[in-house]
């Protein structure tokens, strides 16, 4: 009975609260029923916060996938927090480095049933992004990083593309760092830059009009030599129908007997010879005619080569120009034993997704000790000093300390000369055990993941429609700025086992990679 009456009193006072005072009882009720140790994972659950200042734009992102969270820096620190879901078992979001390449407001999977992933940022083409949706409180998606609905909507505008995008297996916040390795900018490049590129575009542009002019005078040139041949067969034929009168007219005299008939025989001889030495005159005249304008097709032909190497050269003087004002990214591989360079052009990418990274820069690297673990460090330029430049490091994974993977370098000169003296904030330089993952390409920064943590989310998605490639002039053709081609490649990004290294398919410039919907 006193059972039934403190019941009966409990569900009153449960009618006098309402819903809310429900689910508040609900959530004390099941809080309490948690073993201690699950009481405390819960109350370790990551939750959204906001830094206490005013904050800067997004330089970069870091996912924690042992913490379930998320927290963008800017110059200064972190800005933002928020709890995260990523992949499950089986389908594991990759730890690695990545950036942003493509936004949508309201992005709805081609993969996964139409399902509404809004806010989303995507880091790579096989369908690995940021967006908003559900978050249980652990791991539950199929690969992809789950931010709150109205996180990811509020911090949907404040990125760009290009904005770094780091995954971690544990832990990980930049630390200050310095070293002389480290791009060191100089103020008078950075303040000459501007000119530069309006002297190198100009010559550019003339490099161009020259090249073009020179291309239609060589068409022009090998159009009017095409007629040769047939003129020249026309006049071979004339001359030998000249030559077989000639030759009747000298039968026909020789066999004349009267004095009539010698004197006609006579008299068509000569005009015979005079048609066959007129006959051999115009083909003489024409073939000489021919060869001059045969040398005239090669001069122009080879002007016109001379004229699209100049403006090859000009074109890349002045896309090197306009890039030096650009945050440069740098990628060292001890897998590859290579140095990549991308800077973003922000010119549109020719098939409709994202932009089009500049990648006209690889070149072999020096490493010392190169059976050696470097691991995975990622440093960044935070904000000008009055040094050049404040770096901040990032380690993913540990093999020999940042400041001995950097010792153990050499980046050329002539790729320094190229890059260093314009650096700005947002440039960075990553080392790595790991190649480049075949899901870079010209529209992508740089995508490397981890080999030995799981990759499930990365493995499982295959690319559904083949991607245009660029041509290698600077994206500028004299056409529409592209040339394409189309090919399908192995769908299987990553090693068959993800956690054994060294099975990689890896980046390769000469190949085509496919664009992927999800």
């Amino acid at each position: 009975m006193k059972n039934r009456l403190t019941t009966a009193q409990s569900t009153v006072a449960m009618r006098r609260w309402g819903p809310p005072g429900i689910l508040t009882l609900a959530a004390m009720v099941a809080f309490a029923a948690l073993t201690p140790t699950a009481a405390a994972k819960q109350a370790r659950q990551p939750v959204e916060a906001v830094a206490p200042r005013e904050a800067g734009e997004p330089i970069m992102a870091i996912v924690s996938i042992r913490s379930q969270q998320v927290t963008f820096y800017d110059a200064d620190g972190w800005i933002l927090r928020a709890p995260v879901s990523t992949g499950t078992t089986g389908r594991e979001t990759p730890a690695g480095v990545f950036a942003v390449i493509e936004k949508d407001k309201d992005h709805h999977s081609t993969m996964y049933d139409d399902a509404w992933m809004p806010n989303m940022q995507r880091i790579t083409w096989n369908g690995i992004a940021l967006h908003g949706g559900p978050l249980p409180g652990y791991a539950a998606s199929h690969g992809c990083v789950r931010m709150p609905f109205g996180f990811a909507e509020g911090l949907f505008d404040k990125t760009q593309i290009g904005m770094r995008v780091i995954i971690s297996p544990e832990d990980a916040a930049p630390v200050d760092f310095s070293h002389p390795a480290l791009f060191m900018p100089k103020r008078e490049a950075i303040a000459a830059a501007p000119n530069r590129i309006g002297k190198l575009a100009a010559e550019a542009e003339e490099a161009t009009r020259a090249a073009d002019e020179a291309k239609k005078a060589a068409a022009a040139a090998a159009k009017e030599a095409a007629s040769l041949p047939a003129s020249l067969r026309k006049l071979e034929q004339s001359k030998a129908r000249a030559d077989a009168e000639l030759a009747f007219a000298d039968k026909s005299l020789a066999a004349a007997k009267i004095d009539q008939a010698v004197a006609k025989a006579d008299e068509l001889k000569q005009k015979a010879a005079a048609k066959a030495a007129d006959a051999a005159t115009q083909l003489d005249a024409a073939k000489a005619a021919a060869h001059s304008k045969r040398d005239a097709v090669a001069a122009t032909k080879d002007a016109a080569k001379a004229a699209a190497a100049k403006k090859a050269d000009a074109v890349k003087a002045a896309t090197d120009a306009k890039l030096a004002l650009e945050p440069v990214s740098v990628y060292i591989s001890r897998a590859t034993q290579k140095l990549y360079v991308r800077r973003n052009t922000h010119k549109p990418a020719p098939d409709g997704g994202g932009e089009v990274f500049d990648t006209s820069i690889e070149v072999p690297i020096a490493i010392r000790n190169p059976d050696q673990p470097l691991g995975t460090h990622i440093f960044t330029a935070m904000a000008k000093n009055d040094t050049g430049l404040r770096w901040s490091v990032v380690t993913i994974e540990n093999g020999d300390g940042a400041k001995n993977a950097l010792d153990r370098i050499t980046i050329p000169q002539e790729v320094l000369d190229r890059i260093a003296p314009t650096a700005l904030p947002r440039s960075s330089i990553i080392i790595s055990d790991e190649p480049l993952s075949s899901e870079t390409n010209y529209r992508t920064e740089f995508v490397a993941v981890l080999s030995n943590q799981p990759q499930g989310g990365f493995i499982t998605r295959k690319p559904t429609a083949p991607m245009a490639i660029a041509s290698d002039d600077s994206w500028d053709n004299g056409g529409n700025g592209f040339g394409f081609f189309f090919q399908q490649r192995d769908p299987y990004p990553q090693p068959v086992n993800p956690r054994r290294r060294g099975q990689y398919q890896y980046y390769q410039p000469a190949q085509p990679m496919p664009r992927s919907f999800w």
